[in-house]
């Protein structure tokens, strides 16, 4: 089975609505290799798909199945930067979905979603380029949010961020990475201790690719 045959029609804008588990008629597995798509300007400036910018104001463009998907890739990626192998069967089934042939499934309208809004892109191999960042989140999309999202949209964008804020935050991060927390929880941290959103995420980042 071709992945082609499984990201190249978009979906039809329900595609979130029917994302209820599908536990019948589970087909054989099906591998495909995922690769990072290296993109200098966005891996240098963009945002870790598990950030809370992404989940903030990328979740409701791209929907929950795709979110996790990207999630899921970056873990991948992170502890296999050259990339990996990835049942598509398993990781459906780890998410609570079916992965069958076509495009009606939940899982295979995320995998299409991924590619349709540029954050990953089909390999001549049939394998998956995806990013290891994601950008900001456009302004075509950006203007359909309600307004309370994009107000803090502007904030994040726009806070003044001194070295002070930046010291202060990166201490807390270390000594958080330095006791055992998970990386992907000094972010959250971060915002629980007060620091501000835009300040919490540079630092996480920087901090998670310090250690690793």
């Amino acid at each position: 089975m071709s992945l082609h045959s499984e990201i190249s029609r978009p979906p039809r804008p329900d595609a979130e609505q029917n994302a209820t588990a599908e536990c019948d008629d589970v087909e054989p597995s099906v591998i495909i290799n995922v690769r990072a798509w290296l993109d200098p300007l966005v891996d240098e400036d963009g945002h870790d798909p598990r950030s809370g910018y992404v989940e903030t104001f990328w979740l409701g463009v791209l929907g929950p199945t795709a979110t996790w998907l990207l999630r899921r890739f970056a873990g991948g990626l992170e502890q296999q930067p050259d990339g990996f192998t990835l049942d598509l069967s398993a990781t459906a089934a780890a998410m609570g979905l079916s992965f069958r042939s076509g495009r009606s499934s939940a899982f295979s309208k995320a995998l299409q979603r991924c590619v349709m809004f540029g954050l990953a892109h089909q390999l001549p191999d049939d394998g998956l380029a995806v990013r290891r960042r994601i950008p900001d989140v456009a302004h075509r999309h950006l203007r359909r949010m309600p307004h309370d999202v994009q107000r803090l949209h502007h904030e994040w964008q726009t806070t003044a961020i001194t070295l002070d804020s930046l010291s202060r935050a990166h201490r807390f991060a270390m000594t958080m990475l330095e006791v055992g927390d998970d990386p992907t929880l000094v972010e959250p941290q971060l915002r629980a201790l007060g620091v501000t959103n835009a300040v919490a995420e540079q630092v996480a980042d920087n901090a998670t690719r310090l250690d690793a």
